[in-house]
């Protein structure tokens, strides 16, 4: 009787990480307990690495780690001053160019964005904030849409699209005016077929997607991020081994 074949394995920051072929560098290490900061991922869904805010170096190399496979022999930095940097830069960067009022916000505390800032270390802006002019749509009789929060992650699109075959939202525009629409020609999202139930609804990662008459319901200090930093609970919730959409 043979022994069985060592698992495959890369090195990141000095440690070994065992990998099963199909994973992503991302959902390796978050499988093994250790934590790349992102945004735009989501487990349920095939990874389009569109923030960047995942980027570690491969082989001396810039990579979003969400998109590239793991492979044995690999050496990746991910915790370094230079990509902490750049992660943080990132995220300052999206604080800046949306309405992005913690205090006041409902998602706050359970906020992706912000739960990110925080393990970056972000305390100030930094940049001047452009203060777009972005509506609220409250036309939906169980849905608000905060368009001044959104990170155009485009999760709320491929839920929609993919999962709930609807394609009630899209991107507009380009570069700095990019913005998230709702996919209907009045523009309006009570003219779309978006329930309750929907996957949409779950899958945003700031406050952009809000159930109406339930603002606060758990309060301040009860929340995802109140209890455990982002890190600890990105490591809890550990992905699926392959994304699907």
């Amino acid at each position: 009787m043979t022994d069985a074949s060592p698992p495959q394995t890369f090195q990141m920051d000095g440690h070994d990480v065992a990998f099963t072929p199909g994973q992503s560098i991302l959902t390796a290490a978050l499988a093994a307990g250790r934590y790349i900061p992102h945004l735009c991922f989501h487990p349920e869904f095939t990874a389009h690495g569109s923030c960047k805010v995942c980027t570690v170096k491969v082989n001396g190399q810039p990579h979003a780690s969400c998109t590239t496979p793991a492979r044995s022999g690999d050496v990746v930095e991910s915790d370094t001053d230079e990509l902490t940097q750049l992660r943080l830069n990132l995220v300052q960067f999206l604080f800046a160019e949306g309405n992005h009022f913690c205090p006041s916000c409902e998602k706050s505390g359970a906020c992706t964005l912000q739960g990110v800032a925080y393990e970056l270390g972000m305390t100030t802006e930094h940049y001047s904030p452009l203060f777009p002019d972005r509506p609220v749509d409250a036309s939906h009789p169980d849905v608000l849409l905060d368009f001044n929060r959104c990170i155009l992650c485009e999760l709320c699109i491929r839920a929609s699209a993919i999962h709930d075959q609807k394609h009630v939202f899209a991107l507009s525009g380009r570069g700095i005016t990019k913005h998230l629409i709702v996919n209907a020609e009045s523009g309006r999202l009570a003219d779309t077929a978006l329930a309750l139930s929907d996957k949409a609804m779950t899958v945003c990662p700031v406050g952009v997607i809000l159930r109406k008459r339930q603002g606060f319901a758990v309060p301040i200090g009860e929340r995802r991020y109140d209890h455990q930093p982002i890190s600890a609970v990105a490591v809890g919730h550990r992905p699926k081994e392959d994304g699907h959409e």
